[in-house]
């Protein structure tokens, strides 16, 4: 896949790179005429497995990393969530958030932590798509406010955490 950008898209203040490959999101980056204000990237443990080396250049790229509990501790190495969000924090990104399921998310800055609780349901009809509708809904929520400080981010995260509520 050659990634194409618009002339339409070249300016865009926000970007949401969605779980494809490495090389394929570091491509769209590269290909942009201006640096949009906030890039969030999401990826998965297939490609940790098969091509690590790209993905560690991609993420030195971005603003924000979105991965689920266990990508985090297999990106990093570490066990623990807090020792993982720092080891992927010190990969490039300014802020991690790792998405818990059922228990929300949590997101990491340097030295700031916070915890999005998720909506607890007692019937949940079908999980799918729910981390992706989560981030679609985080960077919906950023690019309505234009606010990529960590206070705005922990917004973002109650709105992608009600969307995803929606999605299961």
């Amino acid at each position: 896949f050659d990634p194409i950008i618009p002339s339409s898209y070249q300016d865009c203040q926000y970007l949401m790179l969605g779980n494809l490959s490495p090389i394929v999101q570091r491509q769209v980056i590269e290909r942009l005429s201006s640096r949009p204000k906030l890039i969030v990237m999401d990826t998965m443990n297939f490609w940790m497995d098969i091509m690590l080396d790209e993905l560690k250049k991609t993420i030195a790229m971005v603003d924000v990393l979105c991965v689920n509990d266990e990508e985090a501790r297999q990106l990093s190495g570490e066990r623990n969530i807090v020792k993982a969000a720092k080891k992927i924090l010190a990969m490039g990104p300014k802020n991690v958030i790792i998405k818990k399921g059922e228990h929300g998310a949590l997101l990491f800055g340097y030295d700031q932590v916070f915890n999005a609780p998720a909506l607890p349901l007692e019937l949940v009809f079908d999980p799918t798509g729910a981390g992706d509708t989560f981030a679609g809904g985080f960077i919906g929520y950023i690019a309505s406010t234009g606010d990529t400080s960590f206070e705005g981010m922990k917004s973002a995260m109650i709105a992608g955490s009600a969307m995803a509520s929606y999605c299961v």
